[in-house]
Parts: structure tokens; C-alpha cells; sequence
């Protein structure tokens, strides 16, 4: 199957079926809720700035798609919405636009229809062995984009079909990027997780940022059992549906590192907040704006609003009037998070006062 098909097939299966894994670590996680806040909710402010760009709230709409004819509509439905919301967004794989050039416009639309808006472009760790670093100049100038996201899916390559294993070299690659971009390059994880171990290599290559995109949202092991033609794939994607590292323990274990995006489980503005308070500069979701982005850019931005609005009630309820006093507010942690964070080697009782 083409780039292409598989990425229509991929939106039908998100839309259609089951796609999510089990445990966020953003469960274990509580804020102290506050009875007496003393503070005016109209003047709490949830801008913030990341990567040169300013953000009404922080929030980005994570990559989806792209690189088909049906999927224009959601791109610029996607990119009308953030434009009027002041937030950002994230295309899908390039890939295909690299393939095939009519396939362009699927993700230039968004530029189009978002001018200021913060978009980063995207392409994935293994179509940048292939083609090599000059690929992050065109996809850049595809979209007029203010970043690129590198992908990291090995996962999901090594479940599908048309999978590419070769791993070899990616990190002198990303060294190669760093130094030649005229962009910040961010790197990003489809749904299991970035290390701490990881997250230094990456720092020390010249990586401008992470995307944890932990385990806790959409599974792409799981996305490709509904492709699978024959009983091994399906039953090794089965295997390894919830396979990673939870999104929230991939943040405290980055984001002394690199400036971390939070994407993985992220559902609602509570968990936007949740990433913040444990030291995420920003946070992203991808599935919940899926359906909407389908119907149009008013549903989209009804969507947006929803987790704004959610977000600004946690930090009334916290008494957090910006977003450096919500970086610092108390916590409550129980369970395998807090297990982490020991295994980790945290101070558990400063964390959870707010020294994090």
C-alpha cells in the first residue's frame, strides 16, 4: 500500500475504532484544590511563549495527517481554528508530499488558512536516513513552518507491513539537522515515550525541544492491528498495544533536559494543566480534535475553547494567576508515578510541594 492510502486508512481507523492504550500516569497525579482562592478569575493569564512564538494557552494541536486529498479539509479546518484561538498545530508526515508533489497542498493549506499561528512541519527519523538532511529544507518551505518535528515511530514500523527498520545513524543525522536548520528541530515520539537517557543524547546532538509523545493516547500498534492482513501481525500489534513509557513520566524525566511538549493522554484542560504543574512547557493533543476537524473550523474551535476553558478553571481552583505559579503549585501523587519519580531519584515530598 502507498503513503498515500495508508494515510487515509490511518484517520478511518482513528475515527472508527479503538485506538487508545491504558495509563497516562496523569491518573496518579492531583491538584490541591483550593476553597478560597483569592483570586479574580478574569485576570489569571494562560499565555506563554515557546520556541519565539506566543500562545493565548498552552496547547498545540499535535500532528494527524496530511498527504492525501481527503485529508485538505482537516488541515485547514485545523489551521483556521488555531489561528482565531492563538494557540498552534503540527502537520502529519510529509512523507508522502516529498513522494509525490501533487500531494502538497494537503499540507500547505495550513499556512494559508493560520498566517501567524505557531506550525511545525514534520517528517519522520526514518524517511531523514533515506532522503537524507536535505529533506528538512523541504518540508520546511512546504509550509512556511517556524519548526520541524522528527519523528521517532520505530514501534509502529516495526508492526506494520511496509515498515522500515533501518535504524542505523539517525543521531549523527539529527546532529547533521541541528546545525544546518533554520528552524528549531524538536523530537518526537508517536505514543511510546521519550527517556531520560534519550532526552541527553538528544540535548547534546543540538535538539531544540521534546515531544514525549508517551504512552496514554493513541497507539500506533494498536492502529495497525485493524490493518493487519495475517494472524503475526496482528497478534504481535496486540502484544504490544500499550507498549512504552507513560506520557507524564516522560516529562518529569525530561524537562530538565529540553523544553518539553506533553502529548500522549492528554484529554481534557485538566491534563493540559497536570503537564505543566510537573514541568511541561506546553502540552498536545492530537485524537480528541480528530472527529471535529472532520465537520468543520467552528467544531474545531468549540473543541479548543472547551480545554481553555477547563484549563483556566484548574488554575482558578489552584490559585495560579499565570503560568509560573501553576509550574509550582502542589501536588498530590500516588501509584506507579510516584513510583517513578523514586525510581527515578526524586525528592517525592519537595516535588509534590512544588519544587520540581
Amino acid at each position: 500500500m502507498g503513503t498515500a492510502e495508508r494515510k487515509i486508512e490511518h484517520v478511518r481507523i482513528c475515527l472508527e475504532e479503538e485506538v487508545e492504550s491504558d495509563y497516562s500516569g496523569f491518573e496518579d497525579i492531583m491538584f490541591l484544590h483550593n476553597a478560597l482562592p483569592e483570586i479574580n478569575f478574569t485576570d489569571i493569564d494562560t499565555s506563554i511563549e515557546f520556541l519565539g512564538k506566543k500562545f493565548t494557552f498552552p496547547l498545540i494541536i499535535a500532528s494527524m495527517t496530511g498527504g492525501h486529498p481527503e485529508t485538505k479539509t482537516i488541515n485547514a479546518n485545523i489551521a483556521e481554528a488555531v489561528e482565531i484561538a492563538g494557540i498552534g498545530m503540527g502537520v502529519g508526515s510529509q512523507r508522502a508530499a516529498i513522494e509525490d508533489k501533487k500531494l502538497e497542498d494537503t499540507f500547505s493549506i495550513v499556512r494559508e488558512k493560520a498566517p501567524k499561528a505557531f506550525i511545525y512541519a514534520n517528517i519522520g527519523i526514518p524517511q531523514l536516513i533515506e532522503y537524507g538532511a536535505e529533506v528538512i529544507d523541504k518540508v520546511v518551505e512546504m509550509i512556511d513552518a517556524d519548526a520541524v518535528a522528527i519523528h521517532l515511530n520505530y514501534l509502529q514500523e516495526a508492526i506494520q507491513p511496509e515498515g522500515n527498520l533501518n535504524a542505523s545513524g539517525g543521531l549523527s543525522l539529527l546532529e547533521e539537522v541541528c546545525r544546518s536548520s533554520k528552524v528549531p528541530i524538536i523530537v518526537k515520539e508517536t505514543g511510546a515515550g521519550i527517556s531520560r537517557e534519550i532526552a541527553l543524547k538528544l540535548k547534546e546532538k543540538g535538539v531544540s525541544a521534546i515531544d514525549v509523545g508517551g504512552k496514554g493516547g493513541t497507539t500506533f500498534a494498536g492502529v495497525e492491528v485493524y490493518r493487519a492482513s495475517d494472524y503475526i501481525q496482528k497478534a504481535v500489534g496486540l502484544d504490544f498495544w500499550s507498549w512504552g513509557i507513560p506520557t507524564a513520566f516522560c516529562v518529569v524525566d525530561c524537562s530538565k533536559i529540553l523544553p518539553t511538549i506533553a502529548t500522549g493522554g492528554v484529554r481534557n484542560g485538566i491534563d493540559v494543566a497536570k503537564s505543566i504543574a510537573i514541568g511541561a512547557k506546553i502540552a498536545s493533543a492530537a485524537l480528541p480534535f480528530l472527529q471535529e476537524s472532520t465537520e468543520s473550523a467552528e467544531e474545531v474551535l468549540n473543541k479548543i475553547e472547551y480545554f481553555k476553558r477547563s484549563f483556566k478553571i484548574a488554575m482558578f481552583l489552584t490559585a495560579c494567576k499565570n503560568i509560573e505559579e501553576l509550574s509550582r503549585t502542589k501536588l498530590f501523587v500516588t501509584g506507579k508515578f510516584k513510583e517513578w519519580l523514586l525510581f527515578r531519584g526524586f525528592d517525592v515530598k519537595s516535588f509534590m510541594e512544588g519544587f520540581r
